[in-house]
């Protein structure tokens, strides 16, 4: 079968979508400050209580799309992120808001979940680690339009309307355009149950969803703020902030595309990943530390940036080779969902409460230690991976 890439474009078209739910947080920070009184804490909770449905439900969420079907749950993912951000731009308190965000949250996980499991049967198996490289592009070019656009309305509940009416306009898209699902798994709690077991006990999947973990930990303690340090920092507008955090969040596409090409050259899995955490843990301690003048220090989040882009890559691509079974792709990925969305919630919410105790250099520890953790989970993994095909 033919890599069908009009099909793959669509997909990362879904996950930019979503992404951008995510972004519009960090570069309306300025506005639902003046607008609601918020301060960085608040706003770290803005950003991280997003994923909390996906900290809990991505190993059900992954059940369902074996079931249910994957296009399915991609639409019905789509159609909840526009409705969550819908009540959002009515919200008239950061309680609702703070709601508004948790059905957001509800839908990035479907679309995240959905949206690599159909790579599956789009792309070509030679072709399987280019098409991952490719979807994992959705979260810093979703981000990146977000931090361009969003200085461009007049207000934050318009940037809400917005991205309502793009998730909105991509459901539908992925409606008439996606082939209809195949072959389902039979869904049941205890099959979920005993799927479950057996994802975990493969440790693979585990090791995956942990380094998943470390990495968003560490992309979202600088990302979740990046607009407000640059603000504080180098005393730039709101608007020349979004310019220079697009900039830094695109060059994380060029660490997704690299991984791409250095993995089909036979890179191994784990020194990719030890490097990029060694690099994100050094380049943190520059940019939280104030050490450097201004431009090096924002060289040093572009590379943190374009560096870091290699891990999401490399860890979704990986994730048919730690399977115990070709049906369970679905709940590894559901798992490494989870493990991503536990980072993007403890990133921000603990970087913001240290930031507002102790200053930006309190984001170094945080950084630092995480960058140590993903070193050594990236040598227990590409021990545990090998470029095999699915195991019967």
């Amino acid at each position: 079968m033919a890599t069908r890439w009009g099909a793959v474009s669509l997909i990362v078209a879904a996950g930019i979508a979503a992404a951008l739910q995510v972004g519009k947080a960090a570069i309306a920070a300025p506005m639902l400050r003046a607008d609601l009184g918020l301060g960085l804490s608040a706003i770290g909770w803005l950003t991280g209580v997003f994923a909390l449905l996906g900290l809990v439900g991505g190993i059900p969420a992954g059940a369902l799309v074996a079931a249910i079907g994957g296009r399915r749950i991609l639409v019905l993912g789509l159609l909840v992120t526009a409705a969550g951000s819908a009540l959002g731009a009515s919200a008239g308190s950061f309680a609702w808001l703070l709601v508004s965000r948790i059905v957001e949250g509800a839908g990035f996980l479907l679309i995240t979940v959905a949206a690599p499991s159909i790579l599956e049967h789009v792309a070509q198996r030679s072709r399987r680690d280019l098409a991952f490289a490719l979807w994992s592009c959705f979260m810093p070019a979703g981000m990146a339009i977000a931090m361009l656009a969003g200085p461009l309305f007049d207000g934050w509940r318009d940037i809400w309307w917005a991205s309502a009416g793009l998730a909105l306009a991509v459901g539908i898209a992925v409606r008439c355009v996606l082939p209809p699902d195949g072959q389902r798994r039979r869904w049941s709690w205890q099959g979920l149950a005993v799927d479950a077991t057996a994802t975990v006990r493969a440790g693979g999947p585990l090791g995956l969803a942990a380094a998943f973990a470390l990495y968003s930990l560490m992309f979202f303690a600088l990302f979740g703020f990046l607009p407000v340090l640059l603000m504080e920092r180098m005393q730039v507008t709101h608007q020349m902030a979004g310019l220079l955090s697009a900039l830094a969040t695109a060059a994380n596409i060029l660490g997704n595309l690299a991984a791409g090409l250095l993995l089909s050259r036979g890179v191994g899995r784990g020194t990719l990943l030890a490097g990029a955490s060694l690099a994100m843990g050094v380049a943190g301690l520059g940019i939280f530390l104030p050490v450097l003048p201004d431009m090096p220090t924002f060289g040093l989040c572009v590379l943190f940036s374009a560096v870091g882009g290699l891990i999401p890559a490399v860890l979704l691509s990986s994730a048919p080779l730690a399977v115990p079974t070709a049906g369970l792709v679905p709940i590894v990925l559901g798992l490494m969902v989870q493990g991503n969305n536990l980072g993007q919630i403890a990133g921000p919410v603990a970087v913001g409460s240290a930031i507002q105790s102790h200053g930006w250099p309190a984001a170094a520890v945080i950084v630092g230690v995480a960058a140590l953790a993903g070193m050594a989970t990236a040598v227990t993994l590409g021990r545990a991976l090998r470029p095999v095909s699915y195991r019967a």
